[in-house]
């Protein structure tokens, strides 16, 4: 084979192999990080707007992160003030169809929380806002504040 072929060869698969990489994370379907960071103004809408983003687009791939005030709508018992509306069923639910939530645990730090307090399906962070800038920047999450 001639140089100029093994060079042309060398460079459609270099490529091939970066249009691989650029395409992997739009195959892989919809990513979204949802961030809340107040439960009282945030939590209900957020619920309702991931179950309405399920119902359209199911195979999105879901994680709701909270920090600071957002973290209490994951406290066991916990009740949207105005509804009444309890916020466990939601959350178990939308876990049920693979939506993560996590708490950032410098938040349960600062308010002296404990893991018990929270539902069961709650996952938990080392850092809310870093989980959040590592999911857009490196994982390639589509962001979202409800």
């Amino acid at each position: 084979m001639p140089a100029s072929w093994t060079s042309l060869r060398a460079t459609l698969i270099a490529a091939f192999a970066l249009l691989l990489a650029f395409a992997a994370p739009a195959l892989a379907g919809d990513k979204v990080v949802y961030h809340i960071d107040d439960a009282a103004v945030q939590a209900l809408k957020a619920l309702r707007n991931i179950r309405n983003h399920l119902d359209v687009a199911p195979d999105t791939k879901i994680v709701v992160v909270a920090h600071a005030d957002g973290v209490d709508f994951l406290f066991d018992g916990a009740k949207e003030a105005k509804s009444g509306t309890e916020y466990a069923p939601l959350i178990s639910g939308l876990k049920a169809a693979g939506v993560a939530f996590e708490v950032c645990e410098i938040t349960m730090k600062r308010r002296k929380l404990e893991k018990d307090r929270f539902v069961l399906d709650a996952d938990f962070t080392p850092s809310g806002v870093v989980r959040i800038m590592r999911l857009q920047a490196q994982e390639h999450y589509a962001y979202i504040k409800p």
